[in-house]
């Protein structure tokens, strides 16, 4: 099977582009939603980000802990936000190198927004065996395809819920 290197999912949150883009632009409150980002460093920045800022992301799968360098790679508000990982490390981010990138639009849809999250692998000159035997053994035996498209329908879901919740209370 060949690797797939980029999957995405959407879901329509009941909220305006604006504040889904507000909620998503702030890396520290990522943990919020995801099944495997626990949010951010302390000495990340705490509101939402512009293009150049890095930060610092903690994850976890299991027992196991890491920590990502990422760097904001485009913040338009209300429409597109990314970021792209390039070091990784238990501690510390040490090891250095192209490792993902995370993408999300926002486009109006009905009363609400259509939130569209996108992993691409950037580990492009990995070559597939040794991915392959790599992603089985951190995934529990899936690709990393497979294991991105499940976070990230876990957290696309986990963002809807938290915001049309908050936008309810609010009215």
């Amino acid at each position: 099977m060949p690797r797939l290197f980029t999957v995405s999912d959407s879901i329509v949150i009941g909220v305006p582009p604006e504040h889904a883009y507000r909620a998503v632009s702030r890396p520290g409150d990522m943990g919020r939603w995801s099944p495997e980002n626990l949010g951010t460093t302390d000495d990340s920045p705490t509101g939402p980000v512009s293009p150049g800022t890095t930060f610092v992301g903690r994850n976890k799968r299991g027992r196991f802990r890491w920590v990502t360098r990422c760097t904001v790679t485009a913040a338009e508000p209300g429409r597109y936000f990314a970021f792209r990982v390039h070091a990784i490390g238990v501690d510390r981010p040490r090891l250095r190198g192209p490792i993902a990138t995370w993408e999300y639009r926002f486009e109006p849809e009905g009363d609400g927004t259509r939130v569209t999250e996108t992993w691409t692998d950037d580990r492009r000159s990995w070559p597939a065996p040794a991915a392959q035997v790599f992603d089985r053994i951190v995934t529990a035996g899936r690709t990393f395809a497979d294991f991105q498209a499940r976070n990230i329908r876990a957290t696309l879901r986990n963002l809807k819920r938290e915001l049309e919740r908050e936008a309810d209370a609010a009215v």
